[in-house]
């Protein structure tokens, strides 16, 4: 979300109405994002549009550094000031999911347990969740909030798409077997798999890499491999054949997949929000999907991967 840098204040406010207008309820949203910026652009349309507020699930996260929030990770006494922070931003007493925005390999994951369970027992968070966690950590904690007297964690966030499928390994195996949700973010591949990039053009200007074509993960450089550029390309030939666009099929093929709750999609703009969300009642056929799933398989990892999938069926779980 980048309320306050890619979309303004105005766009913004247009893009949350025609959200709410089609029915979405999930909203979320991080202290890190445009450094705060953007949850307080979440607050202050909340507080103008409060009739929608009790039919809305808030989620935001916490780990990262804020600019005049001292300290960053997931110390006990670090978060509890990130949480107050996002509290104020959001102009609001409770979050409705409160997660780890990544793990910390200095805090024991009991130290952030131990939070979780003040938060909630304070009335300042509903549930807790976990983003960009691996799959042992995110059973560990699960095991050590229970442990602890508090309620499991409710939601992993990881990033998946077609490009993306390493957390079928672990991640989302993990997230079935203990029953949490998983709310996943990245499924269009920060643009990739809207159709709009070329494996014979450069970004378009007013697109994220037309901006930034060496932007961070995405970057044209790091993304930019043959095996992607496959998956891209037969996207488009899918989609076209089915009368979508490639955003709708790849949004399509993300929702099927076993195990998604939902897919986080950010906007600039009203028009390109409604566009994603034309996906939500859309389902790919059998042919479609496996032509989708054949392309985008992701290499296996060596042992013990290879070793699982080789010797003891674990692709056929």
């Amino acid at each position: 979300m980048t309320f306050g840098q890619e979309a303004d204040e105005g766009a913004a406010y247009a893009i949350l109405d025609a959200f709410v207008e089609a029915g979405g309820t999930l909203i979320d949203n991080a202290d890190v994002y445009v450094d705060g910026r953007s949850e307080e652009i979440l607050g202050r349309w909340m507080r103008d549009r409060p009739e929608h507020r009790k039919d809305l699930v808030i989620a935001s996260k916490g780990r990262f550094p804020v600019t005049g929030q001292p300290g960053a990770g997931l110390s006990r006494a670090y978060l509890h000031r990130a949480l107050d922070a996002s509290l104020r931003r959001l102009g609001v007493e409770r979050i409705d999911i409160y997660q780890a925005h990544g793990p910390d390999p200095r805090v024991p994951l009991e130290e952030f347990a131990e939070f979780a369970v003040e938060a909630t027992a304070a009335g300042k968070v509903a549930h807790v969740g976990v983003s960009n966690f691996a799959g042992w950590q995110t059973a560990l904690l699960h095991a050590e909030m229970l442990r602890s007297g508090g309620a499991a964690p409710v939601s992993l966030q990881p990033q998946y798409s077609l490009l993306v499928r390493e957390p079928e390994w672990e991640q989302l195996p993990a997230v079935q077997a203990l029953n949490m949700g998983t709310m996943v973010w990245g499924p269009l591949a920060a643009g990739w798999l809207t159709g709009k990039y070329r494996r014979d053009a450069g970004a378009p200007s007013g697109s994220r890499l037309g901006d930034d074509p060496n932007r961070g993960l995405e970057a044209f450089s790091r993304r930019g491999t043959e095996r992607n550029w496959r998956i891209v390309e037969t996207l488009a030939e899918v989609a076209a054949q089915h009368g979508l666009t490639s955003t709708h099929a790849a949004l399509a093929w993300v929702m099927d997949r076993p195990g998604i709750t939902a897919a986080l999609v950010g906007a600039r703009t009203a028009d390109q929000l409604r566009t994603s969300l034309q996906a939500a009642n859309l389902h790919l056929d059998p042919a479609a999907t496996e032509i989708l799933d054949k392309v985008s398989e992701p290499v296996t990892p060596d042992y013990p991967y290879t070793f699982l999938t080789e010797i003891s069926g674990w692709n056929e779980r």
